[in-house]
Parts: C-alpha cells; structure tokens; sequence
C-alpha cells in the first residue's frame, strides 16, 4: 500500500487485500485512536487524578512550584492534550478516509483528498462529542463544549499540516 498522503493507491492495490484485510489495515489506527480517547475519557484521568501524579513529576524535575501556578500549568498542559491528541486522532480519520476514497474513480484527486479531509475532521467532531457528552454522566469529569472546539482545532491544523506537508513534498517531486 503507498504512502496515501503522498499519492492516490489504485482501486485495484486496495481490492487485492480483500474487503476484511483492507477495512483492518485501514481503519485500525482510527480504531486504536477511539480507543485511546474512551479510555482517557475515564474518571482516572480527571483533572484531579493527573494533578495528584503529574505535580511531583513536574516538581522532581523543575522544583516546587505553587498551587496557582501548578493550577495554570496543570489546566493549559489537559488542554495542549486535548489539542495535539484529537490532531492525531484526525489524522488517522484523514488516512482512513484517503484510503476509503481512493477506491472511487470518478473523483478527482483535488476533491478525493478534500472530500477525505472535510469527512476527517467532522469524524473528529463526532469522537469529540461523543468524549464529551460521555463526560457529563460521570461525576469527577465535565463535558465541554469548548473541549469540543479545541479538540476540532487541533484536528483542523494537524490534518492541514499533514495535507500542506504533503503537497509541497508531491510539487517537489514532480520537478
């Protein structure tokens, strides 16, 4: 299977694997992904859970710092979290979904790889609030909306990176 980021496999290359073997081979690290935010998205890693062993983590390495300050760090270090991990999570979307489209002929490869970005990144919207709503019902974690947006963020600019990374790396090569 080439690299889907930086050239289209044919319909046929994906047929061959068989429809089991190609769904595993694409949707797995997306699955892994969901995997990952389910169970994050338990009581453990509340805010109060990874303050109690993140804190003397942070003092062992740096020195002591004060609860106000530890308070700032601790809620900006979840939020870059919930930024980096739903940009990666985006990412799987965006390699499934490149890999899901290509088999389709009739697309060209501006809307085969714009089709494959928009259903990634609304993906992550869906994975985010469905995190979220989840967070509701448990009684040390609270659903945002806002985790929602900054969840979306990070998979808008992850996704974009990696498709602007891709692009000037293919303009490259066509020289």
């Amino acid at each position: 299977m080439p690299a889907v980021f930086f050239e289209r496999p044919t319909a046929d290359s994906l047929d061959r694997l068989g429809p089991v073997r190609r769904f595993l081979l694409i949707w797995t690290p997306a699955l892994i992904g969901i995997a990952i935010v389910a169970t994050e998205s338990q009581p453990t890693f509340s805010a109060a859970n990874t303050s109690s062993w993140l804190r003397p983590i942070w003092e062992r390495l740096f020195g002591h710092i004060s609860t106000h300050d530890w308070e700032e760090f601790h809620h900006l270090l979840r939020k870059s979290g919930h930024f980096t991990g739903y940009g990666i999570l985006c990412v799987l979307f965006l390699r499934g979904w490149l890999l899901t489209f290509a088999r389709n002929a009739a697309l060209r490869s501006s809307t085969w790889r714009g089709r494959s970005w928009i259903f990634a990144v609304l993906s992550t919207i869906v994975v985010a609030s469905g995190d979220e709503i989840h967070q509701t019902f448990l009684p040390s974690r609270t659903g945002l909306f806002s985790d929602v947006v900054i969840d979306t963020c990070g998979g808008i600019v992850f996704s974009g990176l990696v498709l602007g990374i891709s692009w000037c790396i293919r303009q490259v090569r066509a020289r």
